[in-house]
């Protein structure tokens, strides 16, 4: 009688769980999601976490909305910030295989200019990004690449 009471109790518990599930329907998770922006150090900590981990959470809040990107090359670049959004959620989970490095090179109380080193194998990254306080958050408004 108990075995038949314990069965019970877990098959009611499987079918809650799977229609709560379903009342959440597919796209619930796909919300924006809400990142701690409130210092420039945890701005800063999330740029790398997006650039170099694959994070893909709160990837659009993170930027100004008049951030540009500019890559120094042989053919210098220079990316929207729609287009790097657009980017660095394609490369969702994708962590690079690098060493990171960060430098304050000057903060003040509503911007900070930071250099953020990536040593791979052959070569070395230099991003330098402007951040800035918009609001109550702290955002990226610019980012200037090199390559060695």
């Amino acid at each position: 009688m108990k075995t038949l009471v314990k069965t019970f109790a877990a098959a009611a518990l499987i079918a809650v769980s799977t229609f709560a599930m379903a009342a959440e329907g597919p796209g619930a998770k796909a919300t924006k999601a809400n990142v701690n922006l409130s210092t420039a150090d945890f701005a800063l900590e999330h740029y790398v976490a997006v650039t170099t981990e694959g994070e893909s959470a709160g990837v659009e809040q993170l930027f100004a909305e008049d951030f540009n990107q500019k890559i120094q090359a042989t053919n210098a670049q220079s990316n929207s910030r729609s287009e790097v959004v657009k980017s660095l959620k394609k490369q969702k989970g994708e962590k690079l295989n690098c060493t990171v490095s960060t430098d304050i090179i000057e903060e003040s109380a509503d911007y900070m200019v930071a250099k953020v080193t990536l040593k791979f194998e052959n070569f070395t990254k230099t991003d330098l990004v402007t951040l800035e306080r918009v609001g109550n958050d702290w955002k990226v408004s610019k980012s200037i690449n090199s390559y060695k």
